[in-house]
């Protein structure tokens, strides 16, 4: 998911840490899977975070060598992070919170799916179909 945070006015915010918060965990669903956007295909500089559901006390972690938390953010100055959480063995709701700091204020946002928590369920052992980027059909996953 992509998550765009700007400050509401001329003063810089520092925003500290990202955490997940898991709210329930079962079996996986039974349901086909589908994914959009496979493929090859251009890249923007982006900020990347993942998050592994499957672990114990799952945290969000930096990916691919970029720098971590914390970062700066403005009105006019706004960041994009974009966090892809994973599961190979559940169907998970869990949702984010992300803790700021700006002069002498402090706080925590709620991130979540317009109130209520995010999904993701694990694929394997279901048919799975892909939509590549720039393509016309869904096309079957093999293996």
């Amino acid at each position: 998911m992509a998550l765009t945070v700007q400050g509401t006015g001329e003063e810089t915010v520092v925003l500290e840490e990202l955490h997940v918060r898991v709210l329930d965990k079962g079996a996986p669903l039974a349901w086909n899977d589908y994914a959009m956007g496979v493929g090859c295909g251009g890249k923007v500089g982006t900020t990347s975070f993942a998050i592994d559901l499957d672990n114990g006390s799952p945290a969000v972690t930096v990916k691919g060598g970029q720098r971590d938390f914390p970062y700066k953010v403005s009105e006019s100055d706004p960041e994009v992070f974009y966090v892809t959480a994973r599961t190979k063995a559940h169907d998970v709701r869990w949702d984010l919170t992300l803790k700021w700091s700006s002069g002498g204020r402090r706080g925590t946002v709620h991130i979540d799916d317009d109130g209520k928590p995010f999904r993701t369920s694990a694929g394997s052992g279901r048919p799975g179909y892909d939509y590549p980027l720039g393509g016309t059909e869904w096309i079957e996953r093999e293996g």
